[in-house]
């Protein structure tokens, strides 16, 4: 199977069994997605999900979040994965989107990455859930199930890794793709002992191969 049949294989498959693949992060707009993805960093979304309420029935908005000081929102996110850094970034976040885009979130990369506690990684979140642009966002899941599967090949960054996704999947699908190959490190290839019994893309699978045919893998 060359790399495109590998490619073709599996979006195919996704397409058809996982037609609606969003992200598990809950929100209501940009300012409230950009906020949990910030908390996401080495953090489940499960708890992001269990911390953000509280955070945006206090803070509903830009505004008040820019006028927040560290003291009073540290506590409402303590139980999330580095919450001194993360405290900084959503204040320093929240008084730039006033000063500098209206208390709107911008909607290109090049303007993300200007904001506290963003980088290339959640940009491309923002911009492809909020706005469907064919960006590849590149998280530990992505990275790891991309290499396992045989999509990437000796991609050493998550740059590397999302230069070498985007060039092989159709750009109208790039947006769900992220959420695809997220959910299926999430529930199925996860890091250790990745369920190969459950899982549908199989045939397509190099890390499967090596484990069923280590001389067809080989050739592959």
């Amino acid at each position: 199977m060359t790399r495109k049949e590998r490619f073709e294989f599996i979006i195919d498959y996704f397409q058809e069994h996982a037609p609606n693949a969003e992200t598990e992060l809950l929100y209501d707009n940009p300012y409230q997605l950009l906020v949990a993805v910030i908390l996401s960093a080495q953090c489940t979304d499960k708890r992001v999900n269990m911390t953000t309420p509280a955070i945006f029935e206090k803070y509903p908005d830009a505004a008040s979040l820019s006028k927040a000081t560290f003291d009073e929102l540290f506590p409402l996110i303590r139980s999330i994965s580095y919450p001194n850094n993360k405290t900084k970034h959503l204040i320093g976040m929240a008084k730039m989107l006033i000063e500098k885009f209206h208390g709107e979130v911008p909607l290109t990369v090049e303007e993300l990455v200007q904001l506290p506690g963003v980088g290339r990684k959640t940009a491309n979140v923002i911009t492809s859930v909020v706005d469907q642009q064919p960006n590849m966002a590149v998280d530990t899941h992505v990275f790891r199930v991309s290499a396992r599967i045989g999509l990437t090949v000796g991609a050493k960054t998550p740059l590397a890794t999302e230069k070498q996704l985007v060039s092989f999947i159709p750009k109208e699908l790039i947006h769900k793709a992220h959420h695809w190959l997220i959910l299926h490190g999430r529930y199925v290839c996860v890091a250790r002992n990745p369920k190969c019994d459950q899982c549908g893309i199989r045939p397509a699978c190099k890390y499967y191969q090596k484990k069923i045919d280590p001389k067809k893998a080989v050739k592959q």
